[in-house]
């Protein structure tokens, strides 16, 4: 420790020595230390005390793989006061470390702090802290002099750690912020020096405010905006140029001095952009750059051919892409377009960082059609390896339209690849999930199921009882023609599957499979007997039994078999059918469990022998009846032709339910005839002179006589509603059948 005191009063300043660590990403050793200054009395009595906890960096150059650790650890103990010599172990091994450490970042993010220095500003001088003064007086020179003013503060401001001292100096960043409000048209070396002053503050989210107090980001908007019209400009100019051939040589020159300028306003504009995207951490800031168009801004320099200032533009869409709003913008200005030739570039980080872009805007539907649009597709495909691309492809293989495109590019056969390497591991979700929706493409299917692709896909899905494998082998058995053909051999191997002991997620893919297999010359019954898989089917039929999903998977497994005529009876025999009643009960508010019921009843009604267990022996036909006008569409129509069926093969059926179709198509006039209400005027309606009614007592379908014919009413009453609907349709002079709707 230190001691200072006058004669009369005076000042104690004690320093301590501290804990020693290494500097996180410098080589460099950090001493913590403490200072305790005391004010003495005249009579030595203390009056003010005060204690600052401190800290010093002392960075080591010359610290590489061939340094002597020893010798330099004795020379640092001796030049720093700081550190007690007993602490020279410590020190070794802190050194140590350093010249062992690896660096955690290979490629460190590019930053404006890693520019070299551009034309114009490179400094002979020293800038030294003490000295800040003398550089606030340069910027009130001429543009030069303010050129080196603000450079030299400039790299007193790459040091951080004299951010804190700079930023208590009010005037320097007053007069800052003056010189690029007022001369930033005037010098691009100046207007990047400033901003670039502004961004070393803009690095530490602790001096955003200071940054925004002088409304430095609103001035970057303005400066960027006014950078791309003059970028607009020079381009007209050289294309009036180039088109003159008289001109030529006025061309070439002002082509080399476009290329002079272009470089110094992509500094600009990197500084300047890199600032904003320090202040977008703030939502509020980042809704006011998006207030002021930042993405039509940004979207614009995408055409621009500097690869780091292409990352810096990518990784601001990037952050920006996660609102809405932004991704409307996005929309509208074709970013998408302008991203696409940024998918193959050599640049490692900025195709990377495009592809994570990409990925975040494929969410929308409309951006996806854009991808296809912009010939993405195929790119993609050549960078499967990538996970970011690989789940851009998934989002784009969700749209139907555009499933098939992925059969005209390589990607099919490389992801085949990626599925047979995976071996007995665990396959990525992104890739199985990719291959499932590719699957339920028919051409894909083709193209998937070549050479002994099923083979291996089966293989694979039966020995690791792969669930979501088995749904892909599910999509693909769902195409007609050689596609299902080829599942004909795995028949016995998915129905082997179908038990109590296998989970229940793999039996409703295996049974799902089976329900697409509509193949003609496919033996069901002989299935059926052979796997013992009717008492199966049968108990899980029963409501609750087993999750929904398994027991609609069952209903659909027996529509299918049911087309076979030895299996519909033999599923009538085991009491199947008034299994299937029970459930259309329970599950009567689920439209799929009543669709796939009743679409078990069509197909069971085309065979005789269920169709007289369907039709004497249930009351299907009345529950069909009841759904006749149900709100689903789709189950009108397969009630409607499962009625349409049973009318014809049963007389008093058919009566039922030609009268049902015919109450329902005429219900308002059946519902005015048997309106017994007097009218407003107190006068008899439905009633004769002595009060008895014309209808009578009996059901009004027995009144022929009240029947419309085309010119009226029909008196004799031999007009029947058959006759009526026939003639409407145009049936006259064919057999009568029942009525149609």
């Amino acid at each position: 420790s230190r001691d200072a005191a006058a004669s009369g009063c005076g000042i104690s300043v004690k320093v301590k020595g501290g804990s020693l660590d290494v500097h996180p990403t410098e080589k460099a050793l950090v001493v913590q230390y403490e200072v305790e200054a005391t004010i003495l009395g005249e009579l030595g009595g203390t009056m003010v005390g005060e204690r600052k906890e401190c800290h010093k960096i002392i960075r080591l150059k010359s610290l590489n793989a061939n340094t002597d650790i020893s010798s330099l650890a004795r020379k640092v103990v001796e030049e720093c006061r700081l550190i007690h010599p007993s602490k020279l172990p410590e020190v070794e091994q802190l050194l140590f470390y350093l010249q062992n450490r690896k660096k955690t970042n290979e490629k460190q993010k590019i930053s404006p702090r890693d520019l070299t220095p551009y034309a114009g500003v490179e400094l002979d001088e020293e800038a030294n802290i003490n000295n800040i003064d003398e550089y606030v007086e340069l910027l009130y020179e001429d543009i030069q002099e303010k050129i080196r003013g603000a450079t030299l503060i400039l790299h007193l401001a790459r040091n951080s750690d004299n951010l804190e001292e700079l930023m208590q100096n009010e005037t320097a960043l007053g007069a800052l912020a003056r010189v690029l409000r007022e001369d930033w048209k005037q010098s691009v070396d100046l207007a990047t020096t400033i901003i670039y002053i502004f961004f070393c503050f803009s690095s530490f989210s602790q001096f955003h405010g200071l940054v925004t107090h002088y409304k430095i980001g609103a001035l970057c908007m303005n400066i960027i905006e006014h950078e791309l019209k003059r970028y607009d400009l020079w381009q007209e100019e050289l294309q009036k140029k180039k088109k003159n051939q008289t001109l030529k040589k006025e061309h070439e020159k002002a082509f080399k001095k476009y290329q002079s300028l272009l470089i110094k306003q992509e500094q600009l504009l990197r500084v300047a952009l890199f600032l904003l995207l320090n202040l977008a951490e703030d939502t509020r800031t980042e809704l006011k750059m998006r207030n002021k168009n930042i993405v039509h801004l940004l979207v614009k320099i995408l055409d621009r051919d500097d690869e780091e200032l292409l990352l810096l533009v990518v990784s601001f869409l990037k952050k920006l892409s996660i609102y809405l709003e932004n991704k409307n913008d996005m929309a509208e200005t074709f970013a998408v377009e302008k991203l696409a030739r940024l998918v193959c570039c050599n640049n490692e980080e900025l195709q990377s960082t495009t592809l994570r872009l990409l990925l975040n805007l494929s969410f929308d539907t409309g951006l996806r059609s854009q991808m296809v649009q912009a010939g993405l597709i195929p790119k993609l495909s050549s960078l499967l390896g990538n996970k970011s691309d690989m789940c851009i492809l998934y989002h784009i293989s969700m749209d139907d339209a555009f499933k098939s495109m992925f059969a005209y590019t390589d990607c099919i056969p490389q992801l085949m690849k990626m599925v047979f390497d995976c071996g007995e591991d665990k396959m990525d979700a992104e890739l199985i999930s990719f291959c499932i929706n590719l699957a339920a493409n028919k051409r894909n299917a083709q193209v998937i199921c070549e050479g002994n692709g099923l083979k291996m896909l089966m293989k694979r899905a039966l020995h690791l009882k792969d669930v979501l494998m088995m749904k892909m082998i599910r999509n693909l058995s769902q195409h007609d023609g050689h596609t299902k053909n080829l599942f004909i051999d795995y028949v016995g191997d998915l129905a082997a599957q179908i038990n109590n002991e296998e989970t229940e997620e793999f039996v409703i893919e295996c049974l799902g499979t089976l329900a697409n297999l509509t193949i003609p010359d496919l033996d069901w019954e002989l299935v059926l007997k052979e796997y013992n898989l009717v008492p199966y089917l049968k108990d899980r039929l029963k409501p609750g039994s087993a999750e929904d999903d398994l027991i609609l998977e069952v209903v659909i497994m027996i529509g299918t078999v049911s087309m076979d005529d030895s299996c519909a009876a033999l599923l009538a025999k085991s009491g199947i059918i008034p299994a299937l009643i029970e459930l259309l009960n329970a599950q009567q508010e689920d439209d799929e469990f009543v669709c796939q019921i009743v679409y078990v009843f069509y197909q069971m009604v085309f065979h005789q022998a269920t169709r007289d267990v369907i039709i004497k022996d249930t009351q299907a036909p009345a529950y069909l009846i009841d759904l006749m006008h149900d709100n689903n569409a789709e189950i009108r129509k397969v009630c409607d032709n499962t009625l349409d069926i049973i009318a014809e093969y049963d007389e008093e059926w058919g009566k039922k339910i030609q009268s049902e179709k015919f109450r329902f198509h005429n219900a308002q006039w059946l519902e005015m005839v048997e309106n017994r209400q007097m009218d407003e005027a107190g006068e008899p309606f439905l009633y004769g002179e002595d009060g008895e009614s014309f209808v009578g007592g009996g059901d009004i379908l027995d009144r022929r006589d009240l029947f419309y014919s085309a010119d009226g009413i029909i008196p004799d009453g031999a007009i029947s509603p058959e006759f009526y609907v026939d003639f409407q349709n145009g049936d006259m002079g064919q057999t009568p059948g029942y009525i149609g709707r």
